[in-house]
């Protein structure tokens, strides 16, 4: 039995344990790091990074139906095969930054294997190796989460985990859920060729703001995505070589049947085979249960990301990683604070929030203003022909910023300086003031903030101001 003492063991190569790892290391800090899988998660092997280089494909696929351009519309020759190519050449791109090698390079020291806790101060790695850590991070991240749907477990069905897989495109995909995840895909899908059914037992986009989510429903359904929201998932069952999913609406049974079956409906904490129990580590359902300094009920222990419950980003799991690395290593105090962590949905148009929407603003403080543009207002967007979306931001009376909802192109780029100013504290004013290049998409942030100075023009003593000062000469 090798027996390792560093001071620092993480447990989980995804994003989030990746930044603890490469920081520790950074700074001299002895360091162990387990992975059962593949090095960089979820995010670069099942999420983001291939979700979004399919996104790209059917995004090029799009362009060449392109009205209003004077350029005649063609249906494009679509092959599947270099689709999936070009996605995991991406995948390919990425994944030395992620990589054993060069972790190893940096001093770490990578395991490849299933960690379990064997007590409150001992993580072991199969039978040959037990780390005896003065600090542990769970950073293992999640895992798509299966709804217990009749017939399903029998059934072949694709998760995010397998969907990449695919080198033939689906005659007609089905997709159980409207989430992000979701609603990408069949967009993505949708564009490269396929027919795609979206079922949802819920509102499609439930947690974002509704007037905003409307804006990217409207143009899925466009598109030829039918989503069917309110419905009750009762049976999956095999058709042949085909899948048929039995739902209820309102009462009333129908059956739709497809070629292939996604199931995008939510994701569970990966916590299975780590022996939490023997750490003293509570947990529930939604994940390790944490502090505001992201320690677990073992103190010698954190949990970040995906694992810890909340906000399941990447760019949170990066955030979360930061923190711990102050509190574990410098001992400085921390406290995570969710609420200005901006999320994307990418679909087109794009779908972005930061801190409250309008509705939550409106539950949680008596008065507040609400600062609108629309994108067909601006002269990038009509030069693009990109005009469809908005703006819409929450302040308080005093120019406080609540929150800002963005639904059109590249929103995902335009909340960055949303993010910034919440993060900083900055009063919508400074929004104002901004001088920006001209034309660009981001004038849409300044108009809004305008908006939040045209009620001082029509102060009475303005008139009689302005008056005063022409008599001066």
């Amino acid at each position: 039995m090798e027996t390792l003492t560093p001071d620092l063991c993480v447990i989980g190569a995804g994003s989030g344990g990746l930044s603890v790892a490469a920081a520790a290391a950074a700074m001299g800090v002895p360091v162990v790091l387990i992975e059962k899988g593949k090095m960089g998660g979820d995010c670069l092997n099942y999420g983001c990074v291939p979700s979004k280089a399919l996104l790209a494909a059917a995004k090029r696929a799009a362009a060449f139906s392109a009205e209003g351009f004077g350029i005649a519309p063609h249906r494009p020759d679509i092959d599947f095969a270099e689709v999936h190519a070009h996605v995991h050449r991406v995948i390919a791109a990425i994944a030395p930054t992620d990589s054993r090698e060069r972790f190893a390079a940096l001093g770490v020291r990578v395991i490849e294997g299933a960690a379990r806790f064997a007590d409150a101060a001992t993580v072991a790695v199969g039978d040959g190796i037990e780390v005896k850590a003065r600090r542990f991070v769970i950073a293992t991240g999640s895992a798509p989460a299966v709804p217990p749907i009749a017939g399903l477990a029998g059934t072949r069905y694709l998760t995010n985990e397998t969907i990449f897989e695919l080198t033939q495109c689906p005659d007609h995909l089905i997709v159980i859920g409207a989430g992000p995840i979701g609603l990408e895909m069949a967009q993505a899908f949708r564009r490269l060729g396929a027919a795609v059914t979206v079922l949802e037992a819920m509102q499609p986009l439930a947690k974002d703001d509704p007037e905003c989510a409307a804006v990217v429903l409207d143009r899925l359904a466009r598109e030829g995505v039918v989503i069917h929201a309110g419905v009750k998932v009762v049976r999956v069952e095999a058709a042949g070589p085909n899948l048929r999913v039995l739902v209820e609406r309102e009462g009333k049974a129908d059956t739709i049947e497809g070629s292939h079956l996604l199931v995008a409906a939510g994701r569970r904490p990966a916590i299975e085979g780590l022996d939490l129990e023997k750490a003293g580590i509570e947990f529930t359902r939604q994940g390790v249960v944490v502090d505001k300094r992201l320690r677990t009920t073992n103190r010698r222990v954190y949990a970040i990301g995906d694992v810890a419950g909340g906000l399941q980003f990447t760019h949170a799991a990066n955030y979360h990683a930061g923190l711990v690395i102050r509190n574990a290593l410098f001992r400085l105090p921390v406290k995570v604070d969710n609420a200005n962590i901006p999320w994307v949905t990418y679909t087109d148009p794009e779908l972005a929030q930061i801190g409250l929407t309008e509705a939550e603003a409106r539950k949680k403080h008596s008065e507040i203003r609400l600062l609108r543009w629309p994108f067909h207002e601006n002269d990038r967007a009509q030069a693009e022909r990109e005009t469809h979306g908005h703006i819409k931001v929450v302040t308080r009376r005093n120019g406080t910023i609540l929150g800002a909802t963005i639904v059109g192109a590249n929103a995902g780029e335009l909340i960055a300086p949303w993010a910034l100013a919440m993060n900083q504290g900055l009063n919508i004013r400074a929004f104002a003031g901004m001088v920006l290049p001209y034309p660009t998409l981001s004038e849409v942030s300044k108009r809004a903030a305008i908006t939040f100075l045209l009620p001082s023009l029509a102060n009475p003593w303005l008139p009689r101001i302005l008056s005063w000062l022409r008599r001066l000469g």
